[in-house]
């Protein structure tokens, strides 16, 4: 059933809004879709982010198959992150986004 059948928002659409409207989740997509980041390299891209914050945000996207993370063995250990397919797939919506942005904001 679509949204004009039903006068309601398809649950898909619902959650997909809930995930992606959370604070900070779409300035850490931002970054993610330059290419593979560390944790350090996420919090200086978005300073007013906490690192507790930044930390939730990441497991959501995780759990959401959006984002994996990668630990190469050291010394020393790195941890990275990048986006799944799943999370490429937000890229023509995410550059949507910023050109709307870059024009009337």
């Amino acid at each position: 059933m679509d949204h004009e059948e039903s006068g309601k928002l398809c649950p898909r659409v619902q959650a997909a809004f809930e995930l992606l409207s959370k604070k900070w989740t779409g300035l850490i997509l931002h970054q993610l879709l330059e290419g593979e980041c560390s944790f350090s390299d996420l919090e200086r891209a978005v300073p007013a982010l906490s690192s507790r914050m930044l930390a939730l945000r990441i497991k959501e996207l995780e759990a959401a198959g959006l984002v994996r993370r990668t630990v190469a063995a050291g010394p020393p250990i790195r941890v990275t992150y990048r986006l799944t397919e799943k999370g490429r797939a937000l890229e023509p919506a995410m550059r949507g986004i910023e050109e709307w942005a870059q024009a009337w904001t």
